[in-house]
């Protein structure tokens, strides 16, 4: 019995079998913990998200923005981009089911056991680990609730842009949703710059990376995160994984296994461009 992590997904179902393949993971017996973003702009979308589905409680899915933004597409409270590849979700038979089953999906995981956090993004340095989950679980309440509709219109934007425990409603369920989806640099408050898509080069003055501050404090738990393609998979200090290298800009697919660290990459074709 082993438990592999996986970064960024997008759709590419393809690197994913060889990927699993390589390392020879049994859905039998193994555990995939999947750092959000499963689908869009690589060609297998629907496939992907029906493998993952098909784990059960063999898979440990935490939701990135791509994935909400499907969910948003699917309610119709966004139009399809000119980039999106999840079309044939929205016209599979199973959608609903499908669709069910994401929402259904939380936007943290945390095993206190082994220590270990996945989280699509990252966690804002103010928060210890119970706030997040707590936090966590608002915008889960939120995307099962009837009122779907609602918060995923809300959802979208870049203020408020720092927590504050006096935030209420929509918008601060818009916040813990960037820090948790979205987020790559903030300052030593948590204030969020999310304009910054580069790697570590170029961070605006008084940002760091969120997992460079020294006071964060999750610091002494082991993160694994996508997001963050820039990055190549190199983080630091040394108990914070990025898992997203790039799969569809032709960069590789990349997994962990945390009971020994061992990392697989399958090298990936890319289906977009950086122009």
């Amino acid at each position: 019995m082993a438990t592999y992590s996986i970064g960024d997904i997008q759709g590419c179902f393809d690197p994913l079998t060889r990927l699993l393949n390589e390392a020879q993971f049994n859905p039998e017996q193994d555990t995939l913990w999947v750092a959000g973003d499963m689908v869009n702009r690589g060609p297998k979308s629907l496939e992907t998200l029906r493998f993952i589905k098909s784990l059960g409680d063999r898979a440990k899915v935490v939701l990135g923005n791509h994935d909400l933004h499907l969910l948003a597409t699917a309610y119709g409270v966004r139009k399809p981009a000119p980039k999106d590849t999840f079309t044939e979700i929205l016209n599979a038979p199973d959608k609903a089911e499908l669709l069910a089953w994401l929402r259904n999906q939380p936007l943290l995981h945390y095993d206190k056991q082994s220590e270990y956090v996945l989280v699509h993004a990252g966690l804002p340095p103010q928060w210890k680990i119970e706030q997040a989950l707590a936090y966590a679980h608002e915008v889960h309440l939120a995307l099962v609730s009837p009122d779907i509709k609602s918060y995923l219109k809300s959802m979208y934007g870049d203020q408020p842009d720092c927590w504050n425990n006096n935030l209420k409603g929509w918008k601060r369920l818009r916040v813990i949703t960037n820090y948790l989806t979205r987020m790559r640099i903030c300052n030593a408050s948590g204030r969020l710059d999310l304009s910054h898509n580069q790697g570590l080069k170029n961070i605006p003055p008084g940002y760091k990376p969120w997992f460079s501050h020294k006071n964060r404090k999750t610091r002494n738990l082991n993160i694994l995160f996508g997001h963050w393609a820039a990055l190549e998979g190199k983080s630091e200090p040394d108990n914070v994984f990025a898992l997203d290298t790039g799969c569809v800009w032709g960069g590789s697919l990349t997994m962990m296994r945390l009971e020994d660290r061992k990392v697989f990459n399958c090298q990936c074709k890319p289906v977009l461009s950086s122009s």
